[in-house]
């Protein structure tokens, strides 16, 4: 039994897909868990209630972390590390091993221009610092406790049905509706993005791959430095637009648009990662398995499928 925790997110439902290739027996839990094999076993919880996580992975060979709890700070603090506290118990206990999937954001602000594994962990963030500390306990409970756990981290996302990105949101949709496209800060810096089928497909070959646990992998991702402008570009190309104005937030503008937008509140403690390169180096995953990511135009061509006119 291979379960995923949080399979009806972006990276749940990929994986969910990619996982036959390895085994028929696949759990789905979440509060609305939707089948998307035929064979899926349904497990509606709420993982943030007591008992839940170990209901979820009782049973379970190889569990998947890719919760996407409410993209809020409060709620960070007070849910994950009693969600990754449970979870690393739980696994423990039922002898499963333990796959999270992990971003970028405890990573040292001064080490962004080539983002590696070994890369210093030094969050300036708070959501940083949730991050931080919930990877550390996985990690420790792998060296301390015996735990059989790895994390897969993947730098921005984008790609097909996902709409809550900032890629989707602000850019691709604006374009396909004739508006400028919106970008925070510097859109002449560097900023990787990792397109989502690559990271569902990526992290399931990770979880069947024995001697892939014990450390931290780095999801496939393009290997070429593109612009903020550069990524823009390709994407308005492939929707038939010519170069679109591009309008730049500035940090002093996301309280205000926290009114209209929400997510916007809680985006001034990460503009960080805009206002200077952001390259997400995977490397050694693609040395390890042979396997290079989808190149950005492939992808864009995809994701911008249901937005052509």
């Amino acid at each position: 039994m291979q379960t995923i925790l949080g399979a009806n997110g972006t990276i749940g439902k990929i994986l969910a897909r990619e996982l036959p290739a390895y085994t028929d027996r696949i759990r789905l839990v979440s509060r609305n868990p939707i089948r998307v094999n035929e064979t899926d076993e349904l497990m509606p919880l709420d993982l943030t209630q007591p008992g839940a996580t170990d209901k979820a992975v009782q049973g379970s060979e190889i569990v998947y972390l890719v919760v996407g709890l409410e993209y809020k700070l409060k709620v960070w603090e007070q849910y994950w590390p009693a969600l990754m506290r449970d979870t690393i118990n739980a696994c423990l206990k039922h002898g499963a091993k333990l796959v999270f999937f992990d971003n970028v954001y405890m990573y040292d602000k001064n080490h962004l221009s080539k983002l590696t594994e070994k890369t210093p962990v030094n969050p300036s963030s708070r959501k940083g610092a949730v991050r931080k500390w919930i990877s550390d306990m996985l990690l420790e409970a792998v060296k301390d406790m015996g735990l059989q756990g790895l994390i897969a981290r993947s730098a921005d996302f984008y790609g097909p049905d996902n709409e809550n990105n900032f890629v989707t949101q602000m850019v691709l949709k604006n374009i396909a509706a004739g508006k400028k496209p919106m970008w925070f800060v510097r859109s002449d810096k560097n900023h990787s993005f990792t397109y989502t089928p690559d990271a569902g497909r990526a992290t399931a070959l990770l979880g069947n791959t024995p001697d892939a646990y014990g450390k931290v992998w780095h999801l496939p991702t393009d290997s070429r430095p593109v612009t903020g402008k550069q990524f823009i570009s390709m994407i308005a190309t492939e929707l038939g637009i010519a170069e679109p104005k591009i309008s730049i937030l500035p940090k002093w503008m996301l309280h205000p648009l926290g009114i209209f937008i929400p997510v916007m509140k809680e985006m001034p403690e990460m503009i960080y990662q805009y206002d200077r390169d952001y390259f997400f180096d995977s490397s050694e995953f693609t040395a390890r398995f042979g396997i290079k990511a989808t190149p950005y135009e492939e992808g864009i061509k995809i994701t911008c499928q249901a937005y052509r006119h």
